[in-house]
């Protein structure tokens, strides 16, 4: 187990992963990969406005801002916001861009939003019981009454009963990276993004289940969580490299 997840997290972002963040994800692939799914989900919900507190490099933000949405990106990381500022400027967007910790969100975030997303598989980056509640405290406290948290997660009840494999599909489309855990425990998963032998990062990441999640998720005071596999509302638990939660307040 991780003792300061939020040392590791630093750490890990601060040796050019945020640089290299848009050639794992590749963009374009993403995009059509993904056939609008969470512009869809969210026009669905009314949502006008939306939070984004895991923007990395700005894909979802920018794009949900170019679809008319309102958008105030945030991150943890200095690097990666400042990959979100240059992207936007490259698709002419502009919005609100803050730096905030998961964990005392409402101290930063003062407006309540229709949705607030936590995308990327960010979540799990949090390793204790206590750090998900709270920060699941603070996420509810920023959303409207009525309005939506969406929060994705790898797929791992599929990892740590199956093994890992990948479509190499959906989030992680870069054709120049290579990604594989080289660490699987029931608390504890380290992934490698290896570009050469001499070019590797790494994330360490919790991996929760999805009826534990699910169950913060409720506690926190959401009346319900709907869940999509790969963006599909019926599949196979094992089948999906992805699940996306959708809960309502």
């Amino acid at each position: 187990m991780v003792e300061n997840y939020k040392e590791v997290f630093k750490e890990e972002y601060a040796k050019g992963l945020a640089e290299r963040w848009d050639d794992i994800i590749d963009w374009e692939k993403r995009k059509a990969n993904e056939d609008g799914f969470f512009e869809n989900l969210l026009q669905s919900y009314g949502v006008k406005n939306v939070l984004d507190i895991a923007c990395g490099s700005g894909f979802h933000s920018i794009h949900l801002a170019t679809e008319g949405f309102q958008v105030t990106a945030a991150d943890a990381s200095e690097d990666m916001l400042n990959q979100t500022k240059e992207n936007s400027k490259l698709y002419n967007v502009n919005f609100d861009l803050k730096k905030a910790d998961w964990l005392e969100l409402s101290n930063n975030i003062t407006e309540k939003y229709d949705a607030v997303i936590c995308l990327g598989n960010a979540l799990t980056h949090l390793f204790y019981e206590k750090y998900y509640r709270q920060a699941l405290a603070e996420i509810y406290k920023v959303i409207k009454k009525g309005g939506v948290f969406v929060v994705d997660q790898r797929n791992y009840d599929s990892i740590l009963d199956k093994g890992y494999s990948s479509k190499h599909k959906y989030y992680y489309c870069g054709e120049e990276v290579e990604v594989k855990p080289i660490i699987i425990q029931d608390d504890y998963t380290k992934f490698e993004y290896k570009f050469s032998e001499d070019e590797k990062y790494y994330l360490t990441l919790h991996p929760v289940r999805k009826q534990l999640l699910t169950q913060y998720i409720l506690e926190a005071g959401f009346e319900k969580v709907d869940t999509y596999g790969d963006f599909k509302k019926d599949f196979d638990p094992y089948e999906p490299d992805f699940l996306v939660h959708v809960a309502q307040k």
